[in-house]
């Protein structure tokens, strides 16, 4: 039977903290919130959470880009910023994306962005320079993922609807038609290359066989909002969800199972929408962030 047991309320944060990301260490990680900041934390010292960078606005994006010690963020004006990691210092902003840039992924020396302008773009990684650009939806695009094996970069947004990519040439190769009710908030691929899970606005959490064409498995709502993000345990079967209901779930990724969930009453979980997830190697240690402001630690065993 899994137990629970928060380890850390991580403070400091001004506004909504948004999105979270492994860094340089694997028991260090990011924040990035609507205060403009990126706050960098260590697992072993939880308590001492250092200011690296500022940026006007709020955050919604954020990715540490190891080859370079850059990272890179998105705010909610669709401006893209690069941020020399020695140096603590914004050395690049460009304005591509329109109403918010909410999605971040690096595969090799590209990296691939996505914003309320229901465009994906492609970046340069060593030029920090965009590449070129698809208008792929009328409507925002949110999240992305990528299946390195069948070299599948997977695409969703406020349409509702899943596009399987080719990288390469960002030509469609797949479309998942209406997969949600309406927003797609979050993508990620198993593990085991297998399953594509995806989470939307209309609470559902669907699972995707890849095996049989992106087929959907018999599957049912979630949680009581908006699904937020979606991480996997590094070594164990199971893996979470974050929703905008205030919870934490966590699920067998082998059965698809829901096990436990973590919320305030229960185990003195977040008190507004859980935003982001990352769930480290480290002690299995699972951090959730939140529009409370705060960050949390918690040991699943």
């Amino acid at each position: 039977m899994l137990q629970i047991k928060q380890k850390a309320i991580l403070g400091g944060h001004n506004a909504s903290v948004y999105s979270i990301s492994p860094f340089s260490e694997n028991t260090n990680f990011l924040s990035a919130s609507g205060d403009g900041w990126i706050v960098e934390w260590d697992l072993k010292n939880p308590d001492l959470g250092q200011l690296l960078a500022t940026i006007e606005g709020n955050i919604f994006s954020i990715l540490y880009l190891p080859e370079k010690d850059w990272i890179v963020a998105g705010d909610m004006y669709g401006g893209l910023h690069w941020i020399d990691v020695k140096a603590k210092a914004n050395f690049r902003s460009t304005q591509l994306h329109q109403k918010g840039l909410y999605g971040l992924l690096s595969i090799e020396n590209i990296l691939y962005t996505v914003g309320g302008d229901g465009s994906i773009a492609r970046w340069n990684i060593d030029q920090a320079k965009s590449i070129d650009s698809l208008q792929l939806s009328a409507k925002s695009l949110r999240c992305l993922a990528y299946q390195a094996k069948l070299s599948d970069l997977a695409v969703a947004g406020t349409a509702g609807h899943i596009y399987i990519l080719d990288p390469k040439t960002l030509a469609i190769k797949q479309q998942l038609t209406e997969a949600h009710q309406n927003s797609v908030f979050c993508l990620k691929y198993s593990p085991d290359g297998r399953y594509l899970l995806s989470g939307g606005r209309d609470a559902y959490l669907l699972i995707w066989d890849i095996a049989a064409g992106y087929m959907e498995l018999p599957t049912q709502a979630a949680h009581l909002a908006t699904v937020n993000a979606i991480a996997f345990h590094p070594q164990l079967p199971l893996f979470a969800t974050a929703g905008r209901d205030k919870t934490i779930k966590i699920w067998d990724s082998n059965s698809f199972a829901l096990l436990k969930v973590i919320d305030t009453v229960r185990y003195g979980g977040h008190l507004n929408s859980v935003n982001d997830l990352w769930w480290s190697d480290f002690e299995g240690l699972l951090v959730s962030c939140s529009d409370d402001r705060t960050l949390m630690l918690w040991e699943i065993s």
